[in-house]
């Protein structure tokens, strides 16, 4: 696979990433953990190379599983975590609250570090900006971590434009990671512009709109209750059967280039700029395989024009998040 630069920052990974979240977290029951570590594997035989999971994925299993499976491949890969969130102190699946201070930030990288088996984080983000911490403060700790060999990169989650600029003044940012999609697509506005300036890399999350833009989503879909999508607006059945005009798109496009409905979403992803690495997740090797071959997928100019022209007029449906989950964002 062929390999990109997350901006100016000397990160250098796979054109696409594995996001592992969803194989113990989030999307219903979690995953077989013998299967999951095979298509891990199976996903570095493949030239992926980046791999993304956090601490309250679980909490703690997800970081678990990643540092098990990834093990047989220290300093071959990248693996990116993150901090920020305080969680239950006995254990359990509950997040009390945000929390970058900066004694807790050197404290969930201790953790963290034990959990993915690693003598240093790769690249270690702040999973939500936390309005009682001066982002500031929050830069110069991962630096501290940094100047300490603890950490090679510093990442923001859901951050804004004035926020990245205020913490990449302090240490630099390596690669803003957002939700960024045909159906998600307000970084446009002052996001991806800002990231260019500052030479940020970006890394979309749910760049498959929680598997929507797979095409295999309909209003008979039904999601365990342990399932986030369960919860979300834009999977109500009426916002479903709206945007599903979008996945009628790609699959459009597909059929003339031979690509599969994700092959095309992903490949547009791709095309919007050389420092944009996606991270789609599964927990399915077909479906590892198919979005690995999206990275082989050009679209041209023509291609591109169409599915902008044809986007541009879809009004998308739903509210990506609920009303309390948008408001731990920055954006």
């Amino acid at each position: 696979m062929q390999k990109r630069k997350l901006g100016n920052s000397g990160l250098e990974v796979s054109a696409l990433g594995l996001g592992c979240m969803g194989m113990s977290f989030g999307f219903g029951p979690a995953a077989d953990k013998a299967e999951m570590i095979q298509l891990m594997h199976k996903a570095v035989e493949q030239g992926v190379t980046f791999f993304d999971t956090a601490e309250v994925y679980g909490p703690f299993v997800n970081e678990e599983l990643v540092g098990e499976a990834l093990a047989p491949f220290k300093g071959k890969v990248t693996i990116a975590t993150k901090f920020g969130f305080e969680l239950d102190p006995n254990g359990g699946p509950k997040f009390i609250g945000l929390n970058s201070r900066p004694e807790h930030i050197k404290k969930v990288a201790e953790a963290s570090l034990k959990r993915l088996r690693v003598d240093v984080i790769d690249l270690f983000y702040q999973h939500r900006v936390d309005p009682s911490v001066p982002i500031e403060d929050v830069a110069g700790a991962v630096k501290d971590l940094i100047q300490e060999g603890k950490v090679k990169y510093f990442g923001l989650s859901e951050a804004g434009a004035v926020t990245i600029r205020k913490a990449h003044a302090v240490q630099p940012v390596s690669a803003l990671q957002s939700e960024y999609s045909l159906w998600t697509r307000k970084p446009e506005l002052a996001i991806i512009p800002t990231l260019e300036e500052l030479g940020i890399g970006f890394v979309p999350f749910s760049p498959l709109g929680k598997g929507f833009l797979t095409g295999a989503i309909n209003n008979q879909s039904e999601f365990a209750a342990n399932d986030i999508r369960s919860g979300l607006p834009r999977f109500t059945k009426e916002a479903i059967d709206a945007n599903q005009v979008l996945v009628d798109l790609l699959t459009r496009v597909g059929n003339q280039k031979n690509a599969s409905t994700a092959q095309v979403a992903l490949a547009w992803l791709l095309a919007q700029k050389p420092w944009i690495v996606p991270i789609p997740g599964t927990t399915k090797t077909h479906r590892l395989t198919e979005n690995i071959g999206s990275a082989n997928i050009v679209l041209t100019d023509s291609e591109l024009k169409e599915i902008q022209e044809a986007a541009s007029k879809i009004q998308i449906q739903g509210d990506r998040y609920t009303e309390a989950m948008e408001k731990m964002t920055g954006l």
